[in-house]
């Protein structure tokens, strides 16, 4: 492979991590994954309770870390291993959005304030984030929502407000665990669609763990897990 072959490798590459392993006492629960993920790719990964999905979930989204000194971890172009704490906070907040199974909103706030806490944590300014908010909330088809508290929202509105709050700061990637484990079958199908709606506006990477197989089978690449090894 020359140079400039090389180099337009690494720019198409968003996450690339090598030799993964994580152990909880004698308990092996990631086993040396390697795998990389394009720009734009929207990618699935699939596997029995147990396999070690959402672990792996975890160590690339950097809210875990793996256990051997040897893996590394790279995404958007950034050393991830290298970055102390407080440089590691800051890299996931303006390039890593999450979307989980139960969607973790603030009973207390409304749309618009669960969706904008992020973007304050950021330090943006307050009416650029509550504007952008606005935005996204619309473009998620909340607009007649966006100041009812969590309580007064369906499950599947909820979970678009907490898709809303992982976009606000333009993430160039979004981890989602079981997103719609919760979900009927309507808002689960609703959820999947509007994934690749977003990955065409906005160019975003996709990493989603599930058991939908029918959202697996709608991603652009599947990759099974398997006791803690991609098979």
């Amino acid at each position: 492979m020359n140079q400039n072959n090389y180099i337009c490798y690494e720019i198409l590459n968003m996450i690339k991590a090598k030799l993964l392993s994580k152990k909880y006492g004698e308990l092996k629960v990631l086993n040396e994954v390697d795998l990389q993920i394009k720009e734009g790719e929207i990618v699935a990964i699939v596997g029995p309770s147990g396999a070690g999905k959402t672990t792996l979930l975890q160590i690339l989204g950097t809210l875990d870390k793996p256990s051997n000194a040897e893996a590394s971890l790279t995404i958007n172009n950034t050393n991830i291993r290298a970055l102390n704490d407080n440089e590691l906070s800051k890299f996931r907040n303006q390039n890593i959005g999450f979307i989980f199974q139960f969607h973790q909103l603030l009973p207390e706030f409304t749309a618009l304030e669960n969706v904008c806490i992020p973007g304050f944590i950021a330090n943006r300014p307050k009416s650029e984030v509550e504007n952008n908010a606005k935005e996204l909330l619309v473009f998620l088809g909340l607009s007649q929502r966006i100041n009812h508290k969590p309580n007064e929202l369906s499950g599947g509105e909820q979970q678009r407000v907490a898709v809303a709050r992982a976009l606000i700061n333009k993430p160039k990637v979004v981890f989602a665990d079981e997103p719609s484990g919760n979900l009927d079958t309507i808002a689960a199908k609703n959820l999947h669609e509007l994934f690749f709606t977003l990955r065409d506006k906005f160019n975003q990477t996709f990493v989603i763990v599930t058991h939908n197989e029918e959202l697996a089978a709608m991603t652009d690449r599947k990759l099974k897990m398997l006791d803690g090894k991609i098979i």
